[in-house]
């Protein structure tokens, strides 16, 4: 179906959906790259009027990627609750983006809506908002989830604590988080990214993490971001797993190319749920997706890489997730340019994933030959702290020396949460009182390097 429109006394055609989402995208070097983006401001206005024009519902009758061919449009269109719909099915895009930033769309009205909306509908909802209107509906989501502490709760911001080493150095990766638990992360989840993919070596860092928090009584979950094949395969050699990791994309030829079908996720949740190791939930999947990969895999489709992200975070949904971010500037300035890209994209995320119901969080993060420096970092930790994301990500001194990225550090979580008055997990931040790394208030204490010499003691 092509899609036309009168602006400026030129007429702009269109000829599929794909290319009007493509096209009404916010400018980045991904969709240029794939020849998918506007080819001028004018076009791109033109664009986002028809967007603004196409009722809610035509996303539920034309489908970008066809149903017979692809099993993540399966699964969002098998899945979509109608009656949760409803509220919303007479508006148009124009109308759904006005009433989203009205009082009318309270956290209770949004929280019913979410299985009702598709990730193509939020997707292009972004496309007709400005940074702040990203940050302003985000901010009204609220996504609450469990294992061992509960994130998502009003007032609060989750961490997951990173301390990657690039010869998985047992020793070294244990000073870094007692460096990261001194600072008071490490709620959401003690993560590591093993330099070695293999069971072996992944089963001996969970070995250690789980020695160490049960060393310490501290309430948290860990992973080892392994692929899911091969913690399938831990958990059915009895190896202390508490989250599930994968990557995922929002195609199910990109999800080929991570060597992954839902299925097979499917599998992992349940095998990972048998274990029962969660004390206060049981959601117990940790997903990571990031713009850019399904054109990176040459799998997108013609569409464009924002609209694929919100469908990755569609998959992530299926699966009852504890913590899923985006990896937002870590595929390179191939996919997002420079510093305005990359925070436009992690608010992009933010918004869609939150307002799916998908407790979203970011690695605010760039490569080093991105346009892009710490200063950038420090813009939209700064914004997603306001937008109330899900949680980060910190790395010792923000560079993750077995990654080769740039990332937040441990005192940008800390200073975020001292800013604006944001606080741990409660389980959490009991335990960092217990041990005096924060305060009654759950703000960090004068003596957190004496605490820290004792854990490391002990």
């Amino acid at each position: 179906m092509a899609y036309r429109t009168l602006l400026g006394g030129e007429t702009f055609r269109f000829d599929t959906l794909a290319q009007v989402m493509a096209c009404a995208t916010p400018a980045r070097s991904g969709d240029e790259l794939a020849g998918i983006a506007a080819e001028s401001d004018v076009q791109r206005v033109a664009a986002q009027m028809v967007l603004a024009d196409l009722p809610l519902s035509t996303f539920l009758t034309e489908a970008l990627i066809p149903y017979e061919t692809d099993e993540v449009t399966r699964l969002i269109l098998d899945t979509h609750d109608a009656a949760a719909f409803a509220p919303v099915r007479s508006m148009t895009l124009g109308d759904f983006r006005d009433w989203l930033l009205s009082d009318a769309a309270s956290p209770a009205t949004l929280a019913a809506l979410a299985p009702g909306l598709t990730p193509e509908m939020v997707a292009a909802a972004a496309k007709l908002m400005r940074n702040r209107d990203l940050i302003a509906v985000a901010r009204k989501c609220h996504v609450t989830t469990a294992f061992r502490t509960t994130l998502g709760l009003e007032g609060r911001l989750g961490s997951r604590l990173q301390p990657n080493h690039p010869a998985d150095d047992l020793q070294g990766i244990a000073a870094s988080t007692l460096d990261g638990l001194s600072y008071g992360i490490g709620d959401a989840v003690i993560g590591i990214n093993p330099a070695t993919d293999n069971i072996p070596t992944a089963t001996e860092l969970l070995l250690m993490l789980d020695e160490l928090i049960a060393k310490y009584d501290i309430p948290t979950q860990t992973c080892v971001l392994t692929h899911v094949t091969n913690t399938i395969e831990m958990i059915g050699a009895g190896a202390p797993v508490d989250l599930v990791f994968q990557s995922v994309a929002g195609t199910e030829k990109a999800n080929e190319g991570f060597g992954v079908t839902l299925a097979m996720l499917d599998d992992a949740r349940q095998a990972a749920l048998s274990l029962n190791r969660g004390t206060v939930g049981t959601n117990v999947m940790y997903f990571e997706t990031g713009q850019g990969s399904a054109l990176s895999a040459d799998a997108h489709h013609g569409i464009d890489q924002q609209t694929l992200e919100a469908r990755a975070q569609a998959v992530t949904r299926a699966f009852d997730p504890l913590i899923v971010n985006t990896v937002v500037g870590f595929i390179g300035p191939e996919y997002l340019f420079d510093g305005r890209e990359i925070i436009r994209a992690g608010l992009e995320d933010h918004f869609c994933g939150k307002l799916m119901g998908v407790p979203m969080g970011c690695d605010v993060c760039y490569t080093n030959h991105a346009e892009a420096d710490q200063n950038d970092m420090d813009v939209l930790m700064t914004l997603l702290a306001d937008a109330r994301v899900h949680f980060l990500i910190g790395v010792p001194g923000a560079d993750d020396i077995m990654l080769n990225y740039q990332s937040l550090s441990f005192h940008d979580i800390a200073y975020l949460r001292n800013t604006f008055g944001l606080r741990a997990a409660p389980e959490f931040e009991t335990w960092l009182a217990r041990t005096g790394i924060v305060s009654g208030t759950g703000q960090l204490t004068d003596d957190r390097a004496a605490t820290l010499r004792l854990l490391e003691a002990g």
